[in-house]
């Protein structure tokens, strides 16, 4: 094996957006940081299961003033259709 081609393996410490911690292995930063995490398991939709619709930047007013349409027809039309 290559000697000086790998990047730095060490520990840091993972801090949730709930303010819980954790320390695991890994080449991000620096030996002793504090990853500060904005989306984790503990409040994405795709673990929670809620459904969300962020508004970045006014997308929402922007596509809603050009197309005419009401956040409640987006979300309506967003939504998988349920099967009986």
């Amino acid at each position: 094996m290559k000697s000086d081609i790998h990047p730095v393996y060490h520990m840091v410490e993972v801090q949730m957006t709930d303010g819980s911690t954790y320390k695991t292995r890994t080449t991000w930063g620096q030996e002793g940081e504090t990853l500060q995490l904005v989306i984790d398991s503990k409040n994405h939709p795709a673990y929670t299961g809620e459904r969300k619709i962020l508004d970045s930047m006014g997308r929402m007013e922007k596509f809603m003033k050009k197309y005419g349409a009401s956040e409640k027809n987006v979300v309506a039309a967003a939504a998988p259709e349920q099967s009986a």
